[in-house]
């Protein structure tokens, strides 16, 4: 296992050309929020447009449209009750999942919709929704960020038996996808297609609710924008998004995922140059 270090940030993170438009930088379509989870949509939002993702849509329930709309007017929003096929079809980025409830219709909708060229993240309840219904994954680019025992769900590795790479390398291979894992833990884990990556940053003060939304949303902004690496895109949000709440906890208590959110552009200017 490598540890992986700061110059990811450097590598991934470039400064931003003069000619582009909001097109160049990705469009994400961010599919959840139940009525009762309304906020971990919110959560995806406000990270992926922080991070930089140039056209953000979240299909969400109708009853999160103006608490959407007042923290991040920045972002569009659909009923994902409709047709979300032609929203499916015009994104770079599909995440799915967080505060999806048990709408496994919508899961498999997105999931037959989906192409080969798209990357799908898939976080939350649609992770906990595979496991139930036994779902079978799309052929997409894959991205997976469970927690530990939503890994156990999926991949039958138990959070005991998680503290070897080798049991993870195999339930990954065993799924015949080949996808992208974020295991999220103490200093998360990210399994990639050639190897496995750790984390040296990160604390308690991230142990909140929202704290994986917002992460979620971070890789879906960083794989939004900078495509000549899905790889090298995930391990940098997953690196930028600790290494934030470490810096923030030199004066905070508790790292709130919006904070993290607020301070992602400031952040990431630093690193492009």
């Amino acid at each position: 296992m490598k540890t992986l270090t700061e110059d990811i940030l450097y590598r991934v993170i470039n400064k931003r050309p003069q000619e582009s438009h909001k097109g160049t930088y990705g469009r994400v379509l961010i599919i959840g929020g139940t009525t009762q989870f309304g906020g971990a949509v919110i959560m995806n939002a406000l990270a992926t447009v922080n991070s930089g993702a140039g056209l953000v849509t979240v299909a969400t329930d109708s009853s999160n449209f103006t608490a959407l709309h007042c923290h991040l007017p920045e972002a569009m929003v659909v009923d994902f009750n409709e047709d979300l096929t032609d929203y499916i079809k015009k994104s770079d980025v599909i995440l799915i999942g967080s505060g999806l409830g048990n709408r496994v219709d919508i899961v498999q909708h997105t999931f037959y919709t989906v192409t080969p060229h798209q990357i799908l993240i898939v976080d939350g309840s649609a992770l906990t929704l595979v496991a139930e219904h036994k779902l079978k994954w799309p052929k997409s680019q894959l991205i997976l960020t469970p927690h530990q025992m939503e890994w156990q769900r999926l991949s039958g590795v138990t959070i005991n038996e998680q503290a070897f790479e080798a049991f993870n390398m195999l339930a990954q291979h065993r799924m015949n996808i080949e996808p992208i894992v974020v295991l999220k833990q103490h200093h998360t884990q990210i399994y990639t297609q050639h190897s496995v990556f750790q984390i040296p940053v990160g604390g308690p003060y991230q142990a909140t609710g929202g704290m994986g939304d917002t992460l979620a949303g971070m890789i879906a902004g960083f794989t939004a924008q900078f495509m000549f690496s899905t790889s090298d895109s995930v391990l940098a949000a997953v690196y930028a998004h600790s290494a934030i709440a470490d810096e923030l906890s030199k004066t905070q208590y508790v790292t709130l995922p919006t904070k993290i959110s607020a301070a992602i552009p400031e952040f990431m200017h630093h690193y492009a140059k």
